[in-house]
């Protein structure tokens, strides 16, 4: 042990290797399983494959000590045949992901810009737990997980961006959209927290446009909460809503029901066009990848602004070859548990953590990824749930 001890001290290199196998280890099964959520695969086989990755992930640590040899005798004795072997070349594949390919991907993160059409955001955060003077954790199989350090799942971000887009007409300079997603009615946060949201949404006055971007319903029981919490909501025009993933596993049947029931527009992968101020708006629903085929744009009208509800941001590359002017998503939580500089890391999406939250700009579509209310599991770390009230400026 001492001799082996002494030959890491006069190899530090080996350290560096070690290191860098373990950090490369851990961003390839990451990103790995967020390319696999990103895909349209049964709940079943998605909850099996997370555990199999995070078992991956934490054997890291003693699979690269193992393979390095760093209690041996400092030789890497990967005899042809054994296991250090065949070890080899994974071990240096691990290295250059977590030596230079992985600090190239954060350094790019860091640099991510907002969309520039995005001129104002302000923002107020309600501690939902001290409005109501109580832990509003409900009832649900995960309930325990709110009273955890640090939870910020009661920590509401109601939000108010403007954005500047040269191509609305002039009538429409202030008219505003309600964002709301993945509320996950699931037991836990309770029905109160909920209403209270929907309450806070309101105090900045009624909306013109409400969009409900999926994830209404995370339970066989808790559609009946639609109307109760969503009966709250008013606006001037008109209220669309789509269906996310956890509501496919659910009878989306019936949670379309109960959303027409109360008032709203269910778009599915349709479209309409909405009449706003004299002048004509293109709504537009894509549930994809979970619900198909994806909207039929070809009878559209052309020239008129386009407005997208997509439950992924997967599918931007969908909306930019179709034109669409504005796009608002859910589905990735903003990741949920963000790290101190790192970010988010686990984000379910088919371009990994590269669209986890915000306003992006993609040429000629903007974007906006809201973190959304709730979860399926009731833990966020850095990372509050999230309102959004956005107001289009003529640019």
């Amino acid at each position: 042990m001492a001799d082996g001890l002494r030959t890491l001290a006069e190899w530090p290199p080996t350290w560096l290797l070690y290191l860098g196998a373990c950090l490369g280890h851990a961003y390839l099964w990451t990103v790995g399983l967020n390319l696999l959520y990103g895909h349209a695969l049964p709940h079943w086989v998605l909850k099996v494959t997370r555990k199999i990755d995070i078992l991956f992930i934490l054997c890291a640590p003693a699979i690269f000590w193992y393979a390095l040899d760093l209690l041996g005798d400092g030789q890497l004795l990967w005899t042809a045949g054994s296991l250090r072997f065949w070890l080899a070349p994974y071990t240096v594949v691990c290295c250059v992901f977590g030596l230079i390919i992985g600090p190239i991907a954060q350094f790019r993160y860091w640099l991510r810009r907002t969309a520039p059409q995005q001129i104002e955001c302000t923002r107020r955060i309600l501690d939902a737990s001290k409005a109501l003077g109580y832990l509003p954790s409900g009832n649900g199989k995960d309930a325990a997980a709110c009273r955890l350090p640090f939870n910020q799942v009661f920590q509401v971000e109601i939000n108010r961006k403007t954005l500047s887009l040269p191509q609305i007409p002039p009538a429409w300079d202030g008219l505003s959209i309600l964002h709301l997603t993945d509320l996950h009615l699931c037991g836990t946060p309770d029905r109160r927290f909920h209403q209270f949201v929907i309450d806070e949404c309101l105090k900045d006055g009624v909306p013109d446009i409400v969009a409900m971007t999926g994830d209404v319903v995370d339970s066989p029981w808790h559609h009946r909460w639609i109307m109760p919490v969503l009966g709250r909501l008013r606006w001037h025009l008109a209220a669309f809503a789509i269906l996310g993933n956890h509501d496919s596993w659910y009878d989306e049947r019936l949670i379309r029901r109960r959303l027409r029931r109360n008032g709203m527009r269910v778009l599915g992968n349709a479209w309409e066009i909405l009449d706003v101020r004299g002048q004509p708006m293109l709504v537009i629903g894509h549930e994809g990848p979970w619900f198909t085929p994806p909207p039929d744009l070809t009878a559209c009208p052309r020239g008129i602004f386009r407005l997208c509800l997509s439950h992924t941001p997967d599918n931007i590359p969908w909306a930019r070859r179709n034109g669409i002017d504005l796009v608002l998503a859910g589905h990735v939580h903003g990741g949920q548990i963000r790290f101190p500089l790192v970010g988010a890391t686990f984000v379910p999406s088919r371009f990994s953590r590269r669209y986890d939250c915000g306003t992006f700009f993609e040429p000629p579509t903007v974007m906006h990824v809201s973190r959304g209310v709730a979860g399926q599991h009731p833990y966020r770390l850095l990372c509050r749930p999230e309102v959004t009230r956005i107001i289009l400026k003529k640019g």
